[in-house]
């Protein structure tokens, strides 16, 4: 899949859950459970032990899945991720070689950014999306539309403080995408064998999204 599909699989689904667990077979768990929902974009972050093989496992077993690395921090990283079949990179943090390596294999990078400062290096520097991080910490989804004001050419994916209950109001500020944490990835559902939680909630968040195309036109 090319970036461009790429971008435009993540804009079309509007969410990415970021996938955190504590050993490979709860993140494969956790994904599947996310992916019954019919969510098809997955974030795995590096903080998961065996992080590079449960991408590796979903890009072979998978390959509905578009699977991303999150938390990179480096370019190496990077690289080992994409070999790995990661098709986009997620950063909580602007690191411009991650950036050139992401560049260099034609993957979508989305490094992270939180003042208007930084998210206009970002932007320069290459970013294909920005990732607002920890957007909840600075004024959430009032935030998002304090920034898109005079950055409106700068696709931006807010990530900390996204809920069933804020969804839309992110949406409404202007988000390409929702960065979702534990509202949808629910560890604490899978550990008490219920699944169906991160399923369903998984179906509510494309409903929202949804529905706020619908209003949109």
């Amino acid at each position: 899949m090319r970036k461009e599909e790429v971008l435009k699989e993540l804009r079309n689904i509007g969410l990415v859950p970021v996938l955190r667990a504590s050993s490979v077979e709860k993140a494969m768990a956790l994904a599947e459970a996310i992916a019954a929902g019919g969510v098809t974009v997955l974030e795995v972050t590096m903080t998961v032990p065996g992080a590079i093989q449960v991408m590796r496992q979903l890009a072979e077993k998978r390959p509905d899945i578009l699977v991303g690395a999150g938390t990179v921090l480096d370019a190496e990283t990077a690289r080992m991720c994409i070999l790995e079949g990661a098709k986009f990179v997620v950063s909580p943090a602007l690191n411009v070689g991650t950036i050139e390596m992401c560049h260099r294999y034609s993957i979508a990078v989305l490094p992270g950014a939180l003042t208007p400062t930084e998210v206009v290096a970002a932007w320069q520097a290459g970013a294909d999306v920005v990732k607002v991080f920890p957007c909840s910490a600075v004024g959430g989804a009032k935030y998002l539309t304090a920034l898109k004001g005079p950055l409106p050419h700068i696709d931006l994916i807010p990530t900390g403080g996204v809920s069933l209950a804020t969804a839309a109001e992110f949406l409404a500020a202007g988000a390409y995408a929702l960065g979702v944490g534990s509202d949808l990835v629910d560890a604490k559902a899978m550990a008490a064998g219920k699944p169906e939680i991160v399923t369903e909630t998984a179906k509510k968040y494309l409903q929202i999204v949804k529905e706020h195309r619908s209003k949109k036109g």
